[in-house]
């Protein structure tokens, strides 16, 4: 088993919502990532998918862009981005779902020796730049989100299984510096951090190691539009 990551697809069948209008990086970007889809995922691997994935507004909308990638090989594992104003509860989301697609929402699931978690995240503060008040409370929230679906997988973990962290905002700044979210990180021994959210310029190495945790930023046009493999 393999797996692979991308985010940020930005899909948009019912409420066309052109992407080529931020940048030439986005002209034909899902015909090059089904390409590569197609020619890297086998039927047992896993896809996973950090978030923004349609800019649908209600559930039903949403169920199009879905239907886009039901065929394509693999495993998709989803988590909600700040753009995914469609996800309403994780129980109306999970009944949507085509098959092979799995959501995850401070929760875990395992497939073999690979356990997969994930939530939202929210921007982390930069050096002296302190969060507003709002986004300082969202953060907090998300903090705990974190937790909780750290906690999940640790209840499911055995040894030499994997755990793979699936987070949409960037969790560290662009220092890279220790914070909350970080170090729930490291007391969980997660193996593996997977987001998305940036866009155009890079504030963050696309695969780095801090700790030895293995961070992996896919959002799609930064990865030139291909899956980003991560075991």
């Amino acid at each position: 088993m393999k797996i692979f990551a991308i985010s940020d697809l930005h899909l948009s069948i019912n409420n066309p919502k052109p992407m080529d209008i931020f940048g030439h990086v986005w002209e034909g970007y899902l015909d090059k990532i089904f390409a590569d889809w197609n020619e890297k995922v086998g039927e047992d691997d896993l896809v996973l998918l950090c978030g923004d994935f349609s800019w649908a507004m209600a559930l039903e909308d949403a169920k199009s862009d879905f239907e886009l990638l039901k065929d394509l090989p693999g495993k998709k594992i989803i988590i909600r981005g700040n753009h995914d104003y469609w996800w309403k509860s994780i129980s109306a989301v999970r009944k949507m779902l085509p098959s092979r697609f799995y959501a995850i929402q401070n929760d875990a699931l395992k497939f073999g020796n690979y356990i997969i978690c994930g939530t939202r995240g929210w921007s982390v503060p930069e050096r002296n730049s302190a969060l507003s008040l709002e986004d300082q409370k969202i953060y907090n929230r998300e903090v705990l989100r974190l937790e909780l679906t750290l906690s999940a997988a640790s209840k499911m973990r055995e040894k030499d299984d994997k755990l793979i962290c699936m987070i949409h905002f960037p969790p560290l700044n662009s220092l890279k510096e220790e914070n909350e979210m970080s170090r729930l990180f490291k007391a969980y021994n997660v193996d593996a951090v997977v987001y998305g959210h940036l866009h155009g310029q890079k504030k963050l190495e696309l695969n780095f190691e801090k700790e030895g945790i293995c961070y992996y930023l896919t959002s799609c046009d930064m990865v030139s539009n291909s899956l980003v493999q991560i075991f």
